[in-house]
């Protein structure tokens, strides 16, 4: 008998075990809307060509050696991360009280600056939104975390913010606990807070001492302009808030797979940044003791090169242009086809992601019968999108709301 005999067989990842499926699928027509991964118009993923440049320049430097980095990463990325996030002109940053280490990507900053929470500060409580990333629960339970929460977040029926929920299940938080926001194009909702309501947050968090702790993956890549989509975590910043700020750089700047991240830390003042530190070093170094340099250099030569930066500004940009027309191009096409129920919010929503408003069902039927790929909450990826498959992605969603699935032909017979 193997000592492994009794272990049971975890879950499917969902949007992996959709991304499977969909290479597996030979039919010509098939759609992939659940993986969080830009496309070009082509349907095919992007290298931007300022990170190709940059590639080329890095392999080309004979004084690059494949050394191990310090455990707290690549210092002119972490700086040049940090700045990102909280602005050059930052006073945490010139008073020294804000610095940054690199992780592994985004899911390394929450875990590291979760296993910080809990060992360091004692913390045991966090919230989330509902709904959220689906990561944010494991990470923080394998963390330690003793009580889970979520906050209401997003209406289903108005197919909007839930505002006024989201404050009641904050102000019922315990002082102390750790109220994970994300910072632009929340996911899986696309809706952010206004300004206004971020102002109304943290008053009310300032008041209920609950610690922020923004996650960060669409800094740019949201709407083309990295300081608009930093706003919220700029203010609370300036309000006076400690906080982590856990940024990644796989969307804006399309390095998927080389797990670039960053863990911004804001303090108060900086006579507690080497304890700080020093403590995450220790936790860095007891789980993948030092980060990859690959991605890291990439993007700190990027930022650190003002041309190459105006590079990647157009590209984000680009992007990010190209989903909002993607989600006119949706919303218009549903309402020409007299789909029922309203479709301004897929518009009205921001970034790589749209809460559609289909239900398990309607998602059943755009997978086995029309081939198109999403998760069972109705979120799409936008940028899975283009002119070549939205008309055949809004008739399967109009066919499926409807019930013309079941017995019309199939719009995958006839390429439309």
């Amino acid at each position: 008998m193997s000592i492994y005999a009794d272990v049971p067989k975890g879950p499917a990842i969902e949007v992996f075990a959709l991304t499977q499926a969909f290479k597996d699928d030979s039919n010509p027509n098939k759609v992939n809307l659940s993986v969080g991964a830009y496309r070009t118009d082509a349907g095919v993923p992007w290298v931007l060509p300022v990170v190709r440049k940059t590639e080329i320049c890095i392999a080309s430097d004979e004084q690059v050696n494949h050394e191990y980095l310090p455990v707290t990463g690549l210092e002119t990325f972490t700086n040049a991360a940090t700045e990102l996030v909280l602005g050059a002109d930052s006073p945490a940053i010139k008073e020294n009280r804000a610095f940054g280490v690199q992780t592994i990507s985004g899911t390394g900053a929450l875990r590291i600056a979760a296993d910080f929470l809990h060992t360091q500060l004692n913390r045991n409580v966090v919230y989330y939104s509902n709904p959220t990333w689906e990561n944010h629960h494991k990470i923080f339970c394998d963390a330690g975390f003793t009580t889970v929460k979520s906050y209401r977040y997003w209406d289903q029926n108005k197919r909007q913010l839930d505002f006024k929920n989201m404050l009641a299940d904050l102000n019922d938080a315990p002082p102390g606990a750790v109220i994970i926001l994300h910072a632009c194009a929340h996911n899986p909702t696309g809706i952010d807070p206004t300004q206004e309501q971020w102002t109304e947050l943290a008053d009310l968090m300032e008041k209920k001492k609950l610690f922020p702790l923004f996650d960060s993956a669409y800094q740019g890549f949201a709407s083309g302009d990295p300081d608009r989509d930093a706003w919220a975590v700029r203010f609370f910043v300036q309000r006076g808030f400690e906080l982590f700020a856990c940024q990644s750089f796989a969307k804006n700047f399309g390095l998927y797979c080389e797990r670039a991240g960053n863990l911004t830390v804001v303090q108060k003042n900086g006579a507690t940044k080497a304890a700080v530190h020093s403590q995450l070093t220790l936790l860095i170094r007891g789980q993948y003791s030092n980060p990859p340099a690959y991605g890291a250099r990439i993007v700190s030569k990027v930022l650190n090169t003002p041309e190459l930066r105006k590079e990647w500004m157009a590209s984000i940009q680009a992007m990010s242009s190209r989903i909002r027309e993607m989600r006119t191009a949706l919303r218009d096409k549903l309402v020409a086809l007299g789909t029922p129920g309203t479709w301004d919010h897929i518009v009205n929503q921001i970034g790589m992601f749209s809460y559609t408003g289909l239900n398990e069902s309607h998602v059943r039927v755009l997978i086995d019968r029309y081939h198109i790929y999403l998760l069972k909450t109705g979120r799409i990826s936008m940028s899975g999108l283009n002119t070549g498959n939205v008309e055949y992605v809004a008739k399967a969603i109009h066919a499926a709301i409807t019930g013309a699935g079941e017995s019309a032909a199939c719009p995958c017979d006839n390429k439309l």
